[in-house]
Order: structure tokens, then sequence, then C-alpha cells
């Protein structure tokens, strides 16, 4: 008997410490890495970057010249790039390669990815002792190149790569949205354009007048069959920002879902009626918002400020042939307005992550060489292939970005009127901008908030009726599709939801489930005993 008591103390033992470690899992705040004392410039080490790319070959080049640069600077280290052309692909990838041990050193990402990439793993390192060691850290004594201080970064998009109040990126390049108008057409229709905001009142009033034919069955405004008067590109940002001007719930910063409100009921019977008219449509729906817009078929297209070199008749990128361009002048607004008088725009662009090796040196060379790509000789000529701008007031207040910026309107695409005016959009609203609350489930609710918006267009469109009863029902499917019920509040999902339980924890229940059958045995043994000597 006393061998059984001492049996089920220790299955108890192993019963507690079991739900300390699941208790923990998807909770784990990542130690910090140790800056070695010194860098090992002798020993050679490689460092694997993922990095994104829209097949932009002037962009590819500049990467491949900051990796040459690097490796000029540190001829130990040998820096492999791989492109990818989408995000979602890095993000996918990355969650693959934590499973066994293959992340890259340094990818380009976002930070609702890293939220996840967090769950349940040690695999990112935080940067905090890294940005500030005074050695190799943000402008550090040791650092062999024109580092940026920390400080001279950009606060609002710096406070963005943080997760629980601990740094887990470094801000590579910033954008907001811009609305991109045909400003030809809108004052064909008799109407005249603001000198500073639209608001979405303006926007919906000319693109229904936008829809009105002549009598040979063509839209008035471009004489053409085809006329999508506002098309907008990332129908989740349209959400997220329209909530966000309305004061209206989106998410709280612990992670409570708020989005499924009456304020969102009521955006979406607003976009129903203008999505049934055929004046609205969305890029899932009807493509790139900028082909639309250089053929003459929309007035109003909402895209990143990095696609401006997109834009216009004159653009210098183009996806459609040169017989269907149209003739018009391109006007550069921010995103529509409920309140002009606070505009409200959101903040968006990828970050660079680093990842734990066994080797430490292996990290410090990843985090060199992310940090160089803060240095002004990256940012500004990547800053000038698109309407992005730089993460660094270094970069801001450089002599080469500031003479950039006064080329406005030259003949030379490198200066592109769209383009800059879409970067001093973004420089003159800096204060204007904001970023959704990052958690682990965070990017599947800005995708439910986008998804919304696509429904509803798409509902419409087969003539259904956007009344209570469908926005119940959407509210539910959504929520289902994209297991927003799995996310509670401080962004730890469900353990269906979190990946691989730590091994520990996996030994400790498979020697848990030893002692069980153990117990069980010796029981049934003590049983059978009992009746053999009854007999």
């Amino acid at each position: 008997m006393k061998k059984h008591i001492r049996l089920f103390s220790l299955f108890l033992s192993l019963a507690v410490i079991l739900s300390l470690f699941s208790s923990c899992h998807g909770a784990r705040k990542n130690a910090a890495f140790r800056v070695p004392a010194s860098f090992d410039e002798t020993k050679p080490v490689e460092v694997v970057f993922w990095a994104k790319n829209d097949t932009n070959r002037t962009q590819t080049a500049i990467y491949q010249k900051a990796i040459a640069d690097f490796e000029a600077l540190y001829p130990n280290v040998t820096v492999n790039m791989r492109l990818y052309t989408d995000y979602g692909k890095i993000y996918n990838d990355v969650i693959t390669n934590m499973q066994t041990g293959t992340t890259p050193h340094v990818a380009i990402t976002y930070p609702d990815h890293i939220a996840t990439y967090l769950t349940g793993s040690d695999a990112v390192v935080p940067l905090e002792e890294l940005m500030d060691d005074p050695r190799y850290g943000l402008g550090g004594s040791e650092v062999k190149f024109d580092s940026p201080r920390r400080d001279e970064i950009v606060p609002a998009f710096l406070s963005e790569c943080r997760i629980g109040g601990t740094v887990y990126a470094l801000p590579f390049m910033r954008s907001t949205e811009a609305l991109y108008v045909n400003k030809t057409y809108v004052e064909a229709l008799g109407y005249t354009l603001p000198e500073d905001y639209l608001t979405w009142d303006f926007v919906w009033e000319v693109s229904e007048a936008a829809m009105k034919k002549d009598a040979d069955g063509n839209f008035a405004v471009n004489g053409q069959k085809v006329m999508i008067p506002f098309i907008y590109k990332s129908t989740d940002n349209m959400m997220i920002q329209l909530l966000k001007q309305c004061n209206a719930g989106y998410s709280t910063e612990t992670g409570e879902i708020l989005l499924f409100n009456d304020d969102t009921r009521s955006l979406l019977r607003e976009i129903a009626g203008h999505g049934a008219s055929g004046a609205f449509s969305t890029f899932k729906i009807s493509s790139y918002p900028a082909n639309f817009l250089n053929a003459g078929q929309c007035l109003f297209a909402v895209d990143s400020t990095a696609g401006a070199t997109w834009m216009g008749s004159h653009a210098p990128l183009l996806d459609i042939s040169e017989d269907r361009l149209r003739e018009f002048e391109t006007a550069v607004y921010p995103v529509p307005q409920t309140d002009p008088g606070n505009p409200v725009m959101i903040s968006q662009g990828p970050s660079l992550c680093l990842f734990n090796k066994t080797d430490p040196d292996e990290v410090l060379a990843a985090w060199l060489f992310a940090s160089f790509l803060l240095s002004n000789g990256v940012q500004i000529p990547y800053a000038r292939t698109e309407g992005y701008v730089p993460v660094t007031e270094k970069a801001h207040d450089d002599p080469v970005y500031k003479d950039y910026l006064v080329h406005e309107g030259s003949d030379d695409p490198e200066y592109y009127e769209v383009k800059l005016k879409a970067s001093k959009l973004l420089l003159s609203h800096l204060e204007d901008t904001f970023v959704t609350p990052v958690f682990n489930g965070s990017a599947s609710l800005r995708d439910a908030a986008g998804q919304l918006i696509e429904s509803t267009v798409k509902s419409v469109r087969r003539k259904e009726t956007v009344d209570d009863g469908y926005l119940d029902k959407l509210f539910s499917d959504v929520t289902a599709l994209y297991r927003l019920d799995q996310i509670g509040v401080g962004g730890r999902e469900s353990r269906a939801e979190l990946g691989p339980m730590p091994a520990g924890a996996v030994w400790l229940l498979a020697v848990l489930g030893a002692v069980w059958a153990l117990l069980c045995g010796l029981w049934l043994a003590g049983v059978i005993k009992k009746k053999r000597n009854k007999r």
C-alpha cells in the first residue's frame, strides 16, 4: 500500500510540473541575446537573408549592392539572399522552417507575423540589448559603417516593432495609403477637388455621379463601356481606417476583438449600396486599381504610397499596353477622411526580424547586416525606387535625400511627380498615422476585417440583400473562417493554434502515461492477489 502511495505522489508531482509546462506554452517571453565580448572576424559566417521584391530590378540591385558593400566591410561574412514576391510566402516559410530549426538569419516581415513567430518559440531575437550595446549596437564604437543611433530612428516607426513591451524588429521602410485621383474626369463631372483632404461623402457622391451613361450605353465621363469609379486595393486597411476614423472598436491592446460592432454594420451597409450600383469595387474582385485608373476607367484608386510608380498616365511602371492609356492629370491625397480636421491614416511597411542560432557570432553578424540596411547608403536609394520613406531621421536630414525631394516633376523617371507627391504625403503626416495592436492572432483579425468588405460586395453583386440577418451570418462565418473565437484576451490562442508542444512537455506526457499504466497494473495485480488469497 505504501508503494502505491509513493507512486501516486510521484504521479501528482509530474502532473503539477506538466501543468506548469503547458500553461507557459504560447506565452513565453524570449530571453535576451547576450552580445559576445567581440566579433570573431577570422571565422567564416554565413547569413541567410529572406527579402521581398515585386520583380523590381532596381530594388534587387540595391539589395545586391548592400550585400557587396557589407561583405567588403566584413570579409568573413557571406550574405545569401532569397527573394520572395509576397510577404505571406515569407511568413509561411518561416513558420514551416521554425519546426526544423532552419529559419533564415534575417527576414523582412511584419509585426503581426512576428507575434505568431513568438508563440511557443524562442526563435525570434529580442533586440533591446543589441540596439543599446555600446560596441555593436546602433551607432556602436566597433561598427564599421555609419550606423544610425537608436534615437535617430523615427520614434513612431520603432514603436511599431514593439511587441509586449520588447522590440523584436527594426523598421526597414515605411509607407501609408494614398488616394490617387483622376482629376481631369472629376472636374469633367462638375466637381472641384478640395485642397487638402477628400471626405468619404465626397468620394461616394462623385463615384455615383460617374455611373451615368449616354444614349449608346457608354459611361458619359469616359465614353467607354467600362467604369469602376472607386477601387480599393487593401480592404483590410479600408475597414481598419474607417473604424479608427469613427472612433469605433477594432481590437484592444490585449487582443480582445471588437470588430463585430454596430459601427461595422453601418459601414458595411453603406459599402453594400455602392457595391450594388457598381460605383465601388476591390482589388480582389476587379484587379489592380492602377490598371483601371491608367485606362481612364477609374476616378479614385486607393493603394500604398509604395505603389505610386504604377499610378498615372506617365507612370514609369505599367501593367497595361500603351494603347489603353488615357491622358489625365493625377492628384494625390490622403485616404478619404470622416473628419478632415482630424486626419487619420494607417502606417505600414516592412521590418527586419532576426532569428536565434546556436552560434552567437551568426546572430551578431545578422544583426550587423540588419543595422547596415538602416544606413543612409541603403535607405535613401531604396526609398527613391518607390513611394517609401526612410525610417531614420538621419536619412530625412541627409542633403542627398532632400535634393531628391525637390526635383518633383522633372522629366527623369526617378523624380516621377506622383511618386514624390506620395512620399511627401507620408512625410507631412507622420503624426497622423497609427498602427493596429499586435498579438498572436492579429494577422487573422486583419484578414477578417477585409473579408467583411469583400464578402459584402460580392453578395450585392449576386443581388443578395444586406440586412441584419445577412450581417449576423457574415459575422459568424468570418469568425469561424479565421478562428477568431480561439483568440482570447492577451492574444493567446487555443492549443490548436499554438503549434508544437515543447519537447519537455511531450516527454513528461510520455512519463505520465507510463506511471498511470504502472499504477493501473499494480492495482489490477493487487485485486487478483486478493481474490487468490480468498480461495
